[in-house]
């Protein structure tokens, strides 16, 4: 059991207790190579979908769901340029990465009957970007309620599903939406 004390000398009593997340280890005991290029080109040039969680490609970018995932469903959107910002991107290159977030929304509302969506961009390390130097688009679906004890108490996030299954369902929705080509 441990405590906090309040400056007027009452004492707040909790019990930690643990929730195990045991796929995460891979991540934070795998090696990690110098790179050249970042994770996200290594990606786009694979002809491993499948494995790399690999959803939509279209001309200009691609989208992937997220290995480690805030939340069921969260999925990126990347450009094959390796780009640090907005900055580096043609016009061209900028509106499909756009119409590629709008059709991997769509489908996660379709697929994942999603409430809501955080959509947004880290860009440089105090900002939480985890991929510096490759710009992408985090799109996070959100239900109704899905602020529930688990983020708010334990920083712990329920991963409903398998990504190879949800990913095989985007796939299958992506296909039949309009994506830039």
């Amino acid at each position: 059991m441990d405590h906090f004390d309040f400056r007027d000398g009452s004492r707040y009593c909790f019990v930690m207790e643990s929730l195990h997340a045991p796929w995460r280890i891979e991540y934070i005991l795998a090696p990690k190579p110098v790179q050249t290029d970042s994770l996200f080109s290594q990606i786009a040039q694979s002809s491993d979908d499948e494995a790399n969680y690999v959803i939509a490609r279209a001309r200009t970018c691609f989208a992937l769901l997220n290995r480690y995932p805030y939340t069921g469903g969260h999925l990126m959107v990347v450009p094959y340029k390796q780009v640090q910002d907005f900055s580096g991107l043609l016009d061209e290159e900028l509106a499909d990465l756009l119409k590629l977030t709008r059709s991997c929304q769509n489908a996660l509302s379709r697929v994942m009957k999603a409430h809501g969506f955080n959509i947004g961009i880290n860009l440089g390390k105090v900002a939480g970007a985890g991929i510096l130097e490759h710009l992408h688009i985090h799109v996070v679906p959100r239900w109704e309620g899905d602020t529930n004890f688990m983020p708010v108490l334990s920083g712990t996030n329920v991963v409903p599903q398998a990504l190879t299954e949800l990913a095989a369902l985007l796939r299958a929705a992506l296909a039949n939406e309009p994506i830039s080509n």
